[in-house]
């Protein structure tokens, strides 16, 4: 929470100092930096949702409003990405606008100096506690800060314009400066909605199904059951596996027999709760599979 005020307050800084400077670029590198906050606390009450024991309501648990709120967050984050592209074409087509350069150098060079300095801070901490969550976020601002260092670059080559044959771009460079930016941070949110996308909608993914297809094709040949059907998903951090096997009508199976081969299934797989959803039953019946 810390480290998101932290973030926060820069993203305020930034859309302060793109106001105060007449940059669309800062402004825009701030709105995006709030929005992704926003999303990110977002994202930690669900993650404490995901603690919580299941509910009478929601029997399955928590776990599939994870892909949800990622989905819901880089569609957002996608769509302000667009927005400032086609801003930014309009507002070359349009011949530009003045910026104040020299004082948006300086405000983006020290969201820059802001961002690199949170980023090795928080990178030293993930490496200490081996936290996902802190190195993605660690990441987050390098990114944040390389891209401040690009529009202090931009912002300085611009008044190096000044009094030059090359005079004429200096309006364009915040606007050339925006869409570079738009451009970079597209492919981001773009393949984030997409993977969130893909658990919302159940896509089967392809390494847990040859998993369970690999182990199950073994246990079928090992155990002489007839034939099986496996279902597979990844909602969030929870993979679901539903697997049906078809027994010889003559097989007299007790639970513990059938628990036996549960048990066999899920350590080959590797399968503890909370991150795999397992169900497996047994049928000689292949109307049921």
């Amino acid at each position: 929470i810390a480290i998101e005020r932290v973030k926060m307050t820069r993203s305020v800084l930034g859309i302060i100092g793109g106001l105060l400077t007449g940059s669309a670029a800062i402004i825009f590198d701030g709105m995006y930096s709030f929005v992704d906050v926003i999303l990110t606390l977002g994202s930690l009450g669900v993650a404490r949702l995901l603690e919580q024991e299941r509910s009478r309501r929601f029997q399955f648990g928590y776990w599939h409003l994870e892909p949800m709120v990622t989905a819901l967050g880089g569609a957002i984050l996608t769509l302000a990405c667009v927005y400032a592209a086609v801003n930014a074409v309009r507002d070359l087509v349009g011949g530009g606008h003045a910026v104040d350069y020299g004082a948006g150098a300086a405000w983006a060079g020290l969201l820059c100096v802001t961002g690199l300095v949170m980023s090795a801070w928080i990178w030293r901490s993930a490496r200490a506690t081996g936290s996902s969550l802190l190195m993605l976020d660690a990441r987050s601002w390098m990114v944040s800060g390389f891209l401040s260092l690009a529009l202090v670059l931009g912002f300085l080559l611009a008044n190096a314009l000044r009094g030059t044959e090359r005079e004429g771009w200096i309006p364009y460079v915040d606007g050339i400066a925006l869409l570079a930016i738009a451009i970079a941070l597209l492919p981001v949110p773009v393949m984030t909605t997409w993977r969130a996308m893909r658990e919302v909608l159940m896509v089967a993914p392809d390494d847990l199904d040859r998993r369970v297809s690999a182990i199950m094709d073994k246990l079928v040949a090992e155990r002489g059951f007839l034939d099986y059907v496996s279902h597979v998903a990844r909602i969030g951090r929870t993979n679901l596996v539903e697997i049906h096997v078809l027994a010889r009508p003559d097989i007299r199976m007790d639970t513990a027999t059938a628990d036996a081969v549960r048990r066999h299934i899920a350590d080959r797989l590797g399968a503890t709760w909370p991150t795999y959803w397992l169900t497996v039953d047994f049928t000689a019946d292949r109307d049921w599979l």
